[in-house]
């Protein structure tokens, strides 16, 4: 199960095709290109372990920039394509990498970042122009080099690092066996079991490849011998007219491109043929139950769901028919054993919430950063943890209510804000939704929620009251909001994650301390 199997079986087989451009690349091709460039990593005097980065936006070039370091044994880390100048060096110098592979539209960024990253001895630009010894062009740098592999390939993984929405962002290390570039890890090779990765498959990617579950995804893909289609960029009709003209059969998605389908208007959304789809993937944020019902009945019982993280420590995950059982959970623990634990660390009774920790399953720490590593992981080493709260019902399915990070905290009383989120995402006149704790002097906090509207709508108090009393026909009202404010465009990262705490951040900028 490697790219070069394909590439020897069916060379003119398309890899990857790009969704805007439709330029495709073909398994001769992408094998080639990532020996070369494996080749001249080598020349640099990159060895096994050592690592590289790669900040660019999805483009035709990307995977080669991963696939190289996959057969050369090096840890590669992609980066936010949206990071400031500031926030690339960092990951750049606290990955250690020698190496960065940049493409033209993101140049100027990294030249910047470059000016205090001292430690990168070439930049790589994947389209554009060399500049010097120390900045070169991809195809002019590698163009003497064989497009066979390297003498000592051996297997290669990603270093990815956290989004960073709690904290400067964390690169994930695991322990990186000596293994050929065929041999995937056993998470790895346990996630493409689970979900069917197969030699036919079609796969389409809407999310930036910096992030770990569509990198994943189309790196599970080119091992098996699918053929990928990725979006430059998200767009809700776009992603129907692909999976008609491709024929798309397996997909993954974050819950945010799901309620952006859904506010198509009707005659938009039958306009496409979404029979071809096999499976349909989503995580990465927990989704609104009515969401998830809508797609399910739109597109039938091919709705997949996972939650775990970057860490990879543990998984669960459920299928259409389980989670219409169990409306609203995130599955039953496939990867790993769950535990959910109080504050003290003793295990919370059965639909108690909790934080979820796993035992380990797949072993990793914080590159560089001990402190944190050793906050992840219980005591004894035994579990970790990224902070999430849930609980399980009696037949172990996991329901998230929040990450602890935003739990709030009103007159005593401790409120997660997802279940208001995922109520207010319902509502037409709602695009996106977010809900957070603000200072109340008497109660500690009081509810806030921001609001993305839809367009054609108008801001202002009858809707604010509108939406208001939208929630508190469903919820308690200590859950809803006693103030909402509206707000152009959500901060999103383009993975659909929500930068909560850019917007929570505004309301406490003026306080020392966060605790009244």
């Amino acid at each position: 199960m490697y790219p070069g199997k394909y590439a020897a079986q069916n060379p003119d087989k398309p890899a990857f095709i790009m969704a805007d451009s439709g330029e495709a690349v073909t398994y001769r091709e992408y094998e080639a290109r990532c020996n070369r460039l494996a080749h001249l990593l080598r020349d640099q005097g990159l060895e096994r372990l050592h690592h590289y980065a790669v900040f660019m936006e999805n483009n035709v070039r990307y995977m080669e920039s991963c696939g190289a370091g996959e057969r050369a044994g090096h840890y590669y880390t992609c980066i936010n394509s949206y990071l400031t100048a500031q926030e690339v060096a960092y990951i750049v110098n606290n990955s250690e990498s020698q190496v960065l592979i940049i493409s033209e539209a993101r140049r100027e960024t990294a030249m910047a970042a470059l000016a205090d990253c001292p430690n990168v001895q070439l930049c790589i630009v994947v389209d554009g122009p060399g500049d010097g010894d120390k900045i070169v062009n991809l195809d002019e740098a590698t163009a003497n080099f064989p497009d066979t592999p390297i003498p000592d390939e051996c297997l290669g993984i990603a270093m990815l690092y956290s989004s960073g929405t709690t904290g400067q962002p964390k690169g994930i290390l695991r322990p990186l066996p000596e293994n050929a570039p065929d041999a995937p890890m056993p998470v790895y090779q346990f996630l493409m079991n689970m979900w069917h990765y197969r030699e036919g498959m079609v796969y389409l990617i809407p999310a930036p490849l910096y992030h770990s579950a569509p990198h994943v995804a189309l790196n599970f893909a080119l091992r098996v011998g699918g053929t990928s289609v990725i979006m430059e960029r998200f767009d809700p009709e776009l992603y129907l007219s692909l999976v008609e003209k491709y024929g798309v059969t397996d997909s993954q998605l974050v819950p945010t491109m799901f309620s952006r389908m859904l506010k198509l208007p009707e005659e938009v959304r039958e306009r496409y043929d979404m029979s071809s789809l096999e499976v349909a993937i989503h995580g990465a944020a927990p989704c609104p139950p009515q969401v998830k019902q809508q797609m399910i009945n739109w597109w039938g019982p091919v709705v997949e769901e996972y939650y775990g993280a970057t860490e990879a420590q543990g998984l669960t995950a459920c299928d259409s028919e389980e989670w219409l059982a169990h409306p609203g959970t995130v599955g039953q623990v496939k990867f790993g054993e769950i535990r959910i634990l109080d504050d003290d660390m003793k295990p919370c009774p059965t639909g108690t919430a909790g934080t979820i920790w796993f035992v380990n399953a797949s072993p990793f720490e914080y590159f560089n950063d001990a402190g944190r590593t050793e906050e992840a992981y219980s005591p004894d080493r035994t579990m970790s943890t990224v902070g999430d709260v849930g609980y399980v019902d009696e037949e172990g399915y996991l329901f998230l209510t929040d990450r602890a990070t935003f739990m709030i905290i009103s007159g005593g009383v401790n409120i997660y804000p997802q279940e208001c989120e995922n109520l207010l995402i319902t509502h037409p006149k709602v695009m996106d939704a977010a809900v957070f704790g603000v200072p109340n002097e008497e109660m500690g906090e009081e509810v806030k929620g921001v609001i993305q509207m839809t367009p054609g709508q108008t801001a202002g108090e009858a809707l604010e009251m509108e939406l208001i009393e939208f929630c508190r026909e469903h919820l308690a009202h200590m859950k809803c909001p006693r103030s909402i404010d509206f707000i152009d465009d959500m901060p999103r990262l383009p993975t659909g994650k929500l930068y909560k705490r850019i917007l929570r951040d505004r309301y406490w900028s003026d306080r020392k301390s966060r605790i009244l």
